[in-house]
């Protein structure tokens, strides 16, 4: 079966957007020679991507302006926007937790979930994480949009991999 995978980076205090959900300070101490690229590896098992309206709406408008940076998976928008839908991005206003459990009995690689913070609380609410890919960046935010917050119960989680470079550390967690 499927898993979902939330894969993200957050500040060190927790936030995976400053207050005005701009997210330019997402780089390491810039200093360390060490090439390593885990976002191409973990989307090397993926080929579902799933995010709310704010985050894709942030990726056309700031972080890639001129071309779908996610053409080589099938993307699902959740919103309560109408959008015309295409053959790599379906816009639908469904209950996520619903659309997770559809696509989990469906063929096909893990899903990502990639952002935002409302769709991730909802999802983690709902059980439905069963990866946690974070990014720890070395930057203290003081505030802004907080990854784990409002959780309304335990999550018990086991530490299958650390890897550090460029000061920043990437922690991959799975559900016990």
């Amino acid at each position: 079966m499927r898993k979902i995978c939330l894969f993200i980076a957050m500040s060190l205090d927790g936030y995976i957007a400053d207050s005005k959900g701009g997210v330019d300070w997402l780089q390491g101490q810039g200093n360390d020679n060490e090439n390593i690229d885990a976002y191409s590896q973990f989307a090397k098992s993926i080929d579902t991507v799933l995010m709310g309206w704010n985050t894709y709406h942030q990726v056309v408008t700031e972080l890639s302006p001129k071309e779908w940076i996610y053409n080589n998976f099938i993307t699902y928008v959740i919103t309560h926007n109408e959008q015309a839908s295409s053959e790599k991005i379906q816009f639908v206003n469904i209950n996520p937790g619903d659309l997770i459990k559809k696509l989990k009995e469906e063929k096909g690689k893990d899903i990502w979930i990639c952002g935002g913070a409302n769709l991730i609380q909802q999802l983690m609410n709902e059980d439905l994480i069963d990866c946690y890919y974070i990014t720890v960046i070395p930057i203290l935010l003081g505030s802004g949009i907080r990854l784990f917050e409002n959780a309304k119960h335990q999550i018990k989680l086991r530490l299958l991999k650390t890897q550090s470079y460029n000061g920043m550390i990437d922690l991959i967690y799975v559900r016990r």
